[in-house]
């Protein structure tokens, strides 16, 4: 067998996964219902939602974004009227962030849409395929053998 024979782009995790992204975004933009929500944003917002308020730093850690990428979002979200940010009271370097009213309402109006742009994302699946799909993600996604 040849290099040539033995790697082949199709079947290259990379590649498919890349490839599998690009359908998700496709998907996400065509259902979220804000046609300037990135998924990047959305997961911000969703995270913010169910923890009230958290530092930018810790944001960061657990929606997998750079620090850099992250203050990219939060000034987008801020500039929105979507999030509030104030100085930690102990620490006036750190940003505590929360969300607004508006950004409350719009997560919670778009959410389900979320919920719907997953099971479209995964629809030529079955269901146990669609399970055992996300476990293995999950696993792959975990960072030095821990999930955040």
């Amino acid at each position: 067998m040849t290099a040539k024979d033995s790697y082949i782009l199709e079947r290259q995790a990379g590649h498919l996964l890349r490839r599998a992204h690009q359908r998700h975004s496709a998907i996400f933009q065509e259902n979220i219902g804000d046609a300037q929500l990135t998924p990047l944003q959305f997961a911000v917002l969703v995270k913010l939602r169910d923890l009230k308020e958290v530092s930018q730093n810790h944001l960061g850690r657990l929606t997998a974004m750079d620090a850099a990428t992250m203050q990219g979002v939060i000034k987008r979200l801020a500039s929105r009227g979507l999030i509030e940010r104030r100085p930690d009271p102990n620490d006036r370097r750190r940003l505590i962030l929360s969300l607004s009213e508006k950004g409350s309402s719009l997560v919670e109006a778009l959410v389900s849409n979320g919920s719907g742009i997953t099971a479209q994302t995964l629809q030529p699946l079955s269901a146990a395929e669609q399970k055992t799909f996300l476990d293995l993600l999950a696993k792959l996604a975990q960072l030095n053998g821990h999930s955040e």
